[in-house]
């Protein structure tokens, strides 16, 4: 039982810490542009070559 006293704040804990990382990367936009990114792999990009 003294291993659960311990177990589940230290779980809460861990959990509220990924949810404001969640919540920080959501407002610095991480998540903004989700479709471009999977689309630029399709984009051919010229490389400009020296004469």
């Amino acid at each position: 039982m003294n291993g659960l006293a311990l177990l589940i704040p230290i779980a809460l804990g861990l959990g509220l810490l990924g949810l404001a990382a969640f919540f920080w990367s959501l407002g610095k936009g991480q998540f903004d542009d989700l479709d471009g990114a999977a689309l630029r792999i399709f984009v051919e990009e010229e490389e400009e070559r020296a004469p």
